[in-house]
């Protein structure tokens, strides 16, 4: 499994191009996703008005959690990032020459993203929302191995970890939205 993650990261890592350097790049920043995380808040207020706090409380604790279990099973496997692996060195396409930390199973993007995007579709139960946040999840997970910084595995452990965290905090939102309908 090592070898074939290693094999499907130097595949999709060598397949770059200076216009997708900057496109990558652009999604896999933090900052560049207030307005969207804002957008998000807006459907949700629009949807849910006066329990939004309900919402904002569990997406609160899905930021913690989806981040610090992300970060606690890094500091727990310690497996090298393929940008600090001495094996991989001159293989690497590695844009802007940032890696991050030393360690990168699982990935914390792929964690978070998919953890919001599970969180939120079932609450907005919109066909278009849900293709959105999915695709948008992808693009930021593969981004991670594009960019150098993460094995698919990484990405793909990160991703289920996150759905697995997110789906079932939106089924409590909903239980208690149906609870207090009652």
């Amino acid at each position: 499994m090592i070898e074939l993650d290693r094999s499907l990261f130097i595949a999709i890592n060598s397949l770059h191009s200076p216009f997708f350097d900057g496109v990558m790049y652009f999604f896999s920043m933090k900052a560049v996703w207030i307005p969207f995380y804002l957008f998000i808040i807006y459907l949700l207020t629009t949807r849910y008005k006066r329990k939004i706090w309900v919402i904002l409380v569990f997406a609160l604790i899905l930021v913690l959690l989806t981040d610090q279990i992300s970060v606690m099973i890094k500091n727990t496997v310690e497996r090298l990032r393929p940008c600090h692996e001495p094996s991989l060195e001159g293989l690497i396409h590695l844009v802007r020459g940032k890696c991050g930390g030393m360690y990168g199973f699982v990935s914390s993007h792929a964690t978070n993203t998919f953890g919001l995007a599970a969180f939120t579709s079932p609450l907005l139960q919109k066909r278009w929302y849900s293709w959105m946040i999915f695709v948008w999840a992808a693009i930021v997970s593969y981004s991670r191995v594009y960019l150098g910084v993460h094995y698919p595995g990484d990405v793909i452990v990160g991703t289920l970890l996150g759905i697995t965290i997110g789906l079932p905090l939106a089924l409590i939102v909903k239980r208690i939205f149906k609870s207090q309908a009652k």
